[in-house]
């Protein structure tokens, strides 16, 4: 039998590792093998150079991302490509900046986590899927959230990942240290603060249906909206809130100059209850606005909140005009309104402050962070994914709910048009949850919380001290192991 050469092994290999991390996320979800695969990782770099590491780190990261991202297709095939080099090359910056000795099993842990943190905001506002917290939500380091966020949680799955990495080389004093600090954090995280109950209210998700992977030139704007309003029907009072998704109000005039605007408030009216509704209008040729906005139960506005984080390529076109020249009709011709005002609507009634993160914005902790430390106490996230064909956006869309509800110690309802929707508690926990295409309303009582979590007051600080101090300890090992070997010759 042909022996198989030593470099297309080492890509092979490299590539499962990849693969492994991606079958850890969603919708794959299995969790346990992104451990597997970051041990893949550190026996393919051992003790190589640091442009090796930095190869074989960029072929794991391609064979993560390749498949992950593939949902980027749909907004821009040439950019799907470039993003996965890229993403892939930040990576394997991180893994060339780790030692190749036994320090990189402290090391690698901070620079993966650091490169990672980039990945998620630069450039273009950054892109935070397909990253290994997502997929570790569902399993028992998802506590460290509510201290750190999803960069701590990052920190301590590399970590675990590594003292399995170091017990198969029989590393065991180094292994059992890693899981015992890991084990440390986990369990310091359960005692953390997470807010407290100070209420309930009855809120219902409207999810109006229809077939998943068409777009609004295949649709137009009508469908979206007569199936809300018709799927509104399914509301049973009293509630004391219903919630439609983003975008499924698509309008060139000001929502509140259009005849919608009637339909919305008699449907508040009739309810009795606040609406939350997500608009698209036009503000000139060019320009649109994103946005949730609040409809009291008289049938007037109470309040807007415009979206902040918008999708590149999507929702607007970096560097237009350098690239329209070459993509032409390719591209959206036009951009979205950065929103200016804070995360926060003030709903009348029990409900109180809430935070409304918009579709894209869940992915970016900081936008439900900002609503939360304002006093919200409850999050919704109005999402529309009804362009994507499968469900890899919108299955980490739901991961990433769970873990902004972890992280803020507040429920979470979801709402699409096409699906997922969800109801998710300040645990995590997925409480209801729709299928995709269905024409569904999730109703059910809700928790409202205050108080806040350590990852609220502190932000990403504690995920990027322990990278720091993983970086410095790495290193220091890697530096006294080297005077040792210079010593005993």
């Amino acid at each position: 039998m042909p022996r198989i050469p030593d470099r297309l092994s080492t890509a092979l290999a490299a590539l499962a590792a990849g693969a492994l991390l991606c079958l850890s996320l969603p919708p794959f979800g299995w969790w346990p093998l992104a451990f597997a695969g970051i041990a893949l990782l550190d026996h393919l770099i051992a003790d190589r150079s640091a442009g090796e590491r930095f190869w074989r780190g960029w072929a794991v990261g391609m064979g993560c991302f390749v498949p992950s991202l593939s949902w980027m297709t749909a907004l821009t095939a040439p950019g799907y490509l470039i993003a996965c080099g890229a993403y892939a090359a930040m990576i394997g910056a991180g893994v060339a900046a780790a030692p190749s000795g036994r320090g990189r099993w402290l090391a690698l842990a901070g620079t993966w986590s650091l490169a990672e943190l980039v990945r998620w905001s630069w450039p273009f506002g950054g892109v935070p899927l397909a990253n290994l917290a997502i997929g570790q939500v569902a399993g028992p380091l998802a506590p460290v959230l509510r201290v750190g966020g999803q960069l701590l949680l990052l920190v301590v799955t590399v970590l675990l990942g590594l003292a399995l990495a170091a017990a198969l080389r029989r590393g065991w004093l180094p292994a059992a240290g890693l899981g015992a600090g890991v084990a440390v954090l986990v369990l310091g995280s359960m005692l953390a603060p997470q807010g407290h109950r100070v209420g309930e209210a009855e809120v219902a998700a409207v999810q109006g249906g229809g077939e998943q992977g068409t777009r609004k030139s295949e649709t137009g704007v009508v469908a979206p909206f007569r199936a809300a309003v018709e799927a509104t029907a399914g509301v049973e009072p009293p509630v004391d809130l219903v919630v439609w998704p983003e975008d499924v109000i698509d309008t060139e005039a000001a929502f509140v100059d259009h005849e919608w605007f009637d339909v919305v408030a008699d449907l508040a009216r009739d309810l009795d209850a606040p609406m939350v509704v997500g608009t698209v209008e036009g503000a000139g040729p060019e320009r649109f606005t994103n946005a949730a906005v609040l409809v009291d139960a008289d049938g007037e506005v109470a309040g807007r909140y415009e979206k902040v984080h918008r999708v590149p390529f999507g929702e607007y076109v970096p560097l237009r005009s350098l690239l329209e020249p070459l993509a032409g009709d390719a591209l959206p011709d036009r951009d979205a309104l950065i929103g200016e005002a804070p995360n926060l609507l003030d709903v009348p009634g029990p409900v109180g402050l809430v935070t409304a993160p918009i579709s894209w914005e869940v992915f970016f902790p900081d936008r439900t962070r900002e609503g939360v430390e304002a006093g919200a106490r409850l999050v919704l996230n109005p999402t529309n994914g009804s362009s994507f064909t499968g469900t890899i956006v919108q299955t980490q869309q739901i991961a990433s709910s769970r873990m902004r509800a972890i992280e803020s110690g507040r429920w979470v309802v979801q709402v699409a048009p096409t699906g997922f929707s969800a109801v998710i508690d300040e645990d995590g926990r997925v409480l209801a949850r729709s299928a995709i295409s269905e024409t569904r309303v999730l109703q059910r009582a809700v928790e409202l919380r205050e108080g806040l979590t350590l990852y609220t007051r502190w932000g990403n600080g504690p995920g990027l001290v322990l990278a720091g101090l993983l970086v410095a300890a790495g290193w220091a090992v890697e530096v006294r192991a080297g005077r040792g070997r210079k010593g005993g010759c």
